[in-house]
């Protein structure tokens, strides 16, 4: 392996999607605060959740949108692109359980919403948008949707793992194939954007939400940004320390990798926070 062996990133997948949207919105001159029915009128007959849930509250995972719409439901819907706009469809026809703004629950259903809506804005497919305003620009060449043939094979234990699809109206939430060097692109352009990075670090759950949370990210105790990606035979794990202009990444192609990765992270990090993290990144619910 090298730092540019490509591995499935699974959930790290989101800040991808949310750096890119955000983006996309301030390009546009469209608030965070936009309600989300504005941006995909298309969806608008079908849509029986909240009208006033923002782009701001599906990135924070703060939308209560109701959680019916699981992984079993978005493979059925087939390849392609119109999949992303059918599974974005079923998440709002589903309605909400919350009032948004008022509960953080993480659901891979607020990131079908994001890429649909960003697809929307640029006027193309989600994985275009994505290339055309993130991965090319940011020069992440080695990263994708298609494993390129040198991709790293994912193991459960000492169990070779057959690679498998990734449903395109999940690939928002969790679809990227990537490397440790463009992992750590992606970090450093958002240090060297401070206005897009005080965006989505700001948190956007309540003193009662079970963690902090901004776009995507995980908030620590420091200012820290984290989250990990699960998916079979991978592991991955990701943190920032903005205030330090730090920027680590663990990727690992073992199914029962977590629980290390966290502990370097969360080592690798203390000197400058005081802070172990270790239990709160291998927890997070990806």
């Amino acid at each position: 392996m090298t730092p540019d062996s490509c591995f499935r990133i699974a959930s790290l997948t989101k800040a991808f999607t949310s750096t890119a949207l955000v983006m996309t919105l301030r390009e546009h001159d469209v608030p965070l605060g936009s309600p989300a029915i504005e941006l995909l009128p298309d969806l608008a007959p079908d849509w029986r959740a909240d009208t006033g849930v923002t782009v701001e509250q599906i990135l924070g995972q703060v939308s209560g949108l109701r959680e019916s719409v699981d992984s079993t439901a978005v493979a059925a819907l087939g390849h392609g692109p119109p999949a992303l706009d059918e599974a974005a469809r079923l998440v709002v026809r589903a309605g909400n359980a919350h009032e948004p703004g008022a509960h953080w629950s993480y659901y891979n259903g607020n990131y079908f919403l994001a890429g649909a809506i960003l697809a929307a804005l640029h006027g193309a497919s989600y994985e275009t948008a994505l290339t055309e305003k993130l991965l090319e620009p940011w020069r992440l060449s080695r990263t994708g949707f298609d494993a390129p043939r040198d991709s790293v094979t994912g193991w459960d234990g000492p169990t070779e793992l057959p690679r498998s699809d990734y449903p395109h109206a999940r690939r928002p939430s969790g679809g990227l194939w990537s490397s440790v060097s463009d992992v750590l692109a992606l970090g450093e352009g958002l240090l060297a954007d401070r206005a897009l990075l005080e965006d989505i670090r700001r948190p956007r759950t309540t003193p009662d939400d079970p963690l902090a949370y901004g776009l995507g990210w995980a908030l620590g105790p420091s200012g820290q940004m984290y989250l990990n990606g699960r998916l079979p035979g991978y592991r991955t794990a990701m943190l920032l320390v903005p205030d330090q202009d730090y920027v680590s990444v663990l990727l690992a192609n073992q199914q029962h990798a977590l629980p290390a990765l966290a502990r370097v992270l969360s080592d690798m990090q203390q000197p400058l926070t005081g802070d172990d993290l270790a239990r709160d990144i291998d927890r997070f619910a990806a």
